[in-house]
């Protein structure tokens, strides 16, 4: 089985939408975008660092997998392995992206996710709150 990994900033009271920047979502109205931003050290720095040197594959939310889908493959320079990296994506409602490679998983996710041992060391997720509270 393979380990999942899963890097979130999260205020007190269970914020995690939108920590990146003022226009990264703003469904339901939120008006906090970058909240975190004043928040981060060195030692976050370090610990994201860490996380995106290493071969990972990724489990991604659809509103995530949109956001990072018209970001990363022209910013590959910052974070080369996000656009090599297999992302597993959970939606009921797409099915393809020109954004490969990319596994699109619906219904039960937990039941779908990738589990084998085979391939990278770790799966890891960003700002997935509905997928980290599924049992």
């Amino acid at each position: 089985m393979r380990r999942i990994t899963v890097l979130e900033h999260i205020t007190l009271d269970g914020v995690i939408q939108a920590g990146g920047g003022p226009d990264e979502d703003t469904s339901n109205g939120f008006a906090y975008g970058g909240w975190c931003a004043a928040f981060d050290d060195d030692a976050i720095g370090a610990a994201v660092k860490k996380m995106l040197d290493m071969p990972i594959d990724l489990l991604l939310g659809r509103k995530t997998f949109d956001i990072w889908a018209a970001f990363w493959p022209q910013h590959g320079d910052i974070w080369p392995g996000v656009n090599t990296a297999t992302k597993y994506v959970a939606s009921n409602t797409m099915t393809s992206s020109e954004w490969q490679p990319s596994v699109f998983l619906n219904g039960d996710v937990a039941k779908k996710s990738p589990n084998s041992s085979k391939g990278r060391a770790q799966i890891c997720t960003f700002g997935e709150a509905a997928i980290c509270s599924r049992r």
